[in-house]
């Protein structure tokens, strides 16, 4: 029973991210069909992807205020609606563009906290659980990268047969299905709040207190300030890879798409099985070398292979021994993470890192359209291979920083001597 909320809460963020990366290739493909616009079709993406980004910051002191829980519940609950009424509103022939991207920006308001609010209840569920951080960190992160590796290929089988439509009602039943799983199954008990915060909690002073008190413990936190930096800039060179270079490469030397499937696919099996071992031997790894050598040697390789004059097999070989690497990385960030952010600032404090670290992500795509158009596949693949490389030398580099990763050393109780 004391593992029934840890079970409850990855159950419920399986079911959430399946329906969700269903949705993401389903919600541009419909856009795709109704409109046959190309442009609109990445101002959509835009749309939600800003909503959720700027949601998950903005939303860290509402979730510290009313519970995980709860906000994980409702956040889920409201997006599942809203989302339900696009392919409602197109049926009935009612589905303007304009109105598809207010509810899809709706959608992202929400979805950001929740998504938020579930990683916040880790740690709680970890510790009712009696298991260790880098345990459910690892298994937290096991079951998005299972979820992302089955709900894309899933969701384009499903639009074939039944169409998009069909498909994002299906991702709007997942919100609704994870939110009765985290109201049914997940218990967390709340820690109490600073007393010297509680008069500050009412109104928009209160709030802007709270949010402005998140923002200043990561940039107080030397680790913390760390991690966004490298994880904003390795998220930028990640989406510059993967949604212009790879596919261009792709192109310009196989003149196919199925390379482009073949990498990803090679990548995100690779860090589900790495992610899953770290949640079994995290706890006894040194965590600061292991991410700094996961990260130098997952990520580089994979990209530097892809410039060689190597055949496929290779190149699948690399991405999934890169990919098993790189599935230990969240989970040894999160666990730190978890150890020096205070439970009642923990929402807003994990919502700021995760909302700055993924403010890369919009710009990595005109990056590499940018590097593509200039240089070519190879061209940019060499520039974006060479700035990861020094960017994942920083662990390496700043030691004194990084160390900070590693666990606590246990504190040992003085001992009294008879007089």
């Amino acid at each position: 029973m004391r593992r029934r909320s840890a079970y409850g809460l990855l159950i419920a963020e399986a079911v959430s991210v399946t329906g969700t990366r269903m949705s993401v290739v389903a919600v541009p493909w419909f856009v795709l069909q109704t409109t046959g616009d190309a442009l609109l079709t990445g101002v959509t993406a835009f749309v939600e992807m800003g909503a959720l980004v700027a949601a998950r910051v903005l939303g860290g002191p509402l979730i510290d205020r009313v519970g995980p829980r709860m906000a994980s519940g409702g956040g889920d609950l409201i997006a599942g609606l809203v989302l339900g009424v696009v392919p409602l509103l197109y049926a009935a022939g009612l589905l303007a563009f304009p109105v598809l991207l207010v509810l899809v920006g709706v959608v992202g308001l929400f979805r950001g906290p929740s998504d938020n609010a579930k990683y916040a209840m880790v740690p709680d569920v970890a510790a009712a659980a009696g298991w260790s951080n880098e345990r459910a960190a690892g298994l937290a992160d096991s079951v998005q990268r299972l979820g992302s590796l089955i709900g894309a290929p899933l969701g384009a089988v499903l639009i074939a047969l039944v169409g998009a439509p069909a498909v994002i009602a299906l991702d709007a039943a997942s919100f609704l299905l994870a939110a009765a799983l985290v109201a049914t199954l997940v218990r967390v008990r709340r820690a109490e709040p600073d007393p010297a915060e509680v008069g500050q909690r009412t109104g928009v002073g209160g709030y802007l207190a709270d949010l402005g008190a998140g923002l200043r413990f990561v940039r107080r936190d030397p680790l913390l300030r760390a991690i966004v930096a490298m994880v904003l800039l390795t998220n930028l060179l990640d989406q510059a890879m993967t949604a212009v270079l790879i596919p261009v490469w792709a192109a310009e030397r196989f003149d196919d798409a199925a390379p482009v499937g073949l990498v990803f696919g090679a990548v995100s099996a690779g860090a589900f099985v790495g992610s899953l071992l770290v949640s079994v031997y995290g706890a006894r790894l040194p965590r600061w070398r292991t991410y700094a050598v996961a990260f130098l040697l997952g990520a580089v390789p994979r990209i530097f292979v892809l410039a060689l004059p190597v055949g496929l097999p290779v190149i699948a070989g690399v991405a999934l021994v890169g990919g098993v690497l790189i599935g230990a990385i969240n989970p040894l960030l999160s666990a730190a993470e978890f150890e020096r952010i205070p439970a009642d600032l923990r929402a807003r404090v994990l919502g700021a890192v995760g909302g700055l670290a993924w403010a890369g992500i919009p710009l990595g795509g005109l990056v590499g359209g940018v590097l593509a158009s200039t240089l070519g596949a190879t061209g940019g693949i060499l520039v974006v291979g060479t700035a990861y490389l020094l960017v994942t030398l920083d662990p390496l580099i700043r030691r004194h920083t990084w160390r900070l990763m590693n666990r606590p050393a246990p504190t040992t109780a003085p001992v009294a001597v008879p007089g």
